[in-house]
């Protein structure tokens, strides 16, 4: 990659975490000779004002080189989604629990900030789920999951791909993952984790009532639709996590794969594989 020259930042929801990275992001920018435009909501989160390299209260969604996201994997999701489709790299720093999508750690951020303006930094582009229904369209880089509504009954959905049904699930919901996301909801419901690269998507059920129920792999060109099937329960519909609407009853909802949606910035000699046993060995070796 070529240096950067201009950079974005977004940050989660605990300023008094990330002010300290804030700062040390603004002079290593000074430094590098990049500018930093910074949106409104950033700007008075933490306190921020104009100054050599430094554009504050910008409004809309940036056009920059480089993106930094400073938190847990939801942070990075949002920026993912926001410069989605644009080839715009989210350059991660964990400040979350798990991290499974971050670049480098919080301990390593410096250093990662420094390479990253030198543009030593490979870009992986990640697939998307374009979900759409009559309530609107919405886009998923990491999953979407349709539950049921807490104190209703369980849900009824049924799925099909193309055509064609595949079958009617009593459960409490399903998710459809991403390879990025096969390592979220979907691997607690005990589906398959999918190596990024890897092209289709996920569907899993969430406690299901039966015995026959399993992980399906859809195609990358297989259109997938979820039919709720109740007479009076409506299921809620949530995109990376984020509540986005209901599905009421006999309405349906199509799920697409959509390729090259986000771009996740590498450090060299990091793939699928090294976080995987970085993120889970590390969870399975503290028990």
């Amino acid at each position: 990659m070529n240096p950067v020259r201009t950079a974005t930042v977004l940050t989660h929801r605990r300023p008094s975490e990330t002010r300290p990275a804030i700062e040390a992001l603004v002079g290593l920018a000074r430094k590098a000779g990049v500018v930093l435009y910074v949106d409104p909501e950033e700007t008075r989160k933490h306190r921020l004002e104009h100054g050599e390299g430094l554009e504050v209260d910008v409004e809309g969604r940036i056009e920059a080189d480089l993106c930094f996201a400073f938190g847990g994997d939801g942070t990075i999701l949002t920026a993912l989604r926001r410069y989605a489709g644009t080839g715009v790299p989210v350059f991660a720093v964990n400040y979350g629990e798990i991290g499974f999508l971050a670049t480098v750690d919080r301990e390593t951020a410096m250093d990662g900030i420094k390479e990253a303006f030198a543009g030593n930094f490979e870009v992986l582009a990640l697939p998307g789920i374009s979900l759409s229904g009559e309530a609107g369209e919405w886009l998923a880089i990491n999953d979407v999951s349709m539950h049921r509504q807490p104190g209703n009954r369980v849900a009824d959905l049924a799925y099909a791909v193309g055509a064609d049904e595949i079958g009617r699930v009593r459960c409490d919901g399903l998710a459809v993952a991403t390879p990025a996301g096969s390592t979220g909801y979907n691997l607690a419901n005990g589906g398959p984790v999918m190596a990024w690269g890897v092209a289709g998507f996920v569907v899993s059920f969430i406690a299901p009532h039966s015995l026959t129920a399993r992980a399906l792999v859809v195609a990358p060109t297989d259109v997938l639709t979820v039919h709720n099937r109740s007479r009076e329960e409506s299921v809620d519909v949530t995109v990376d996590g984020r509540p986005v609407c209901t599905l009421p009853p006999d309405e349906e909802i199509e799920a697409r794969f959509v390729d090259g949606q986000g771009h996740l910035a590498q450090v060299a000699g990091a793939n699928f594989y090294h976080r995987l046993r970085e993120k889970f060995g590390r969870l399975s070796s503290m028990r």
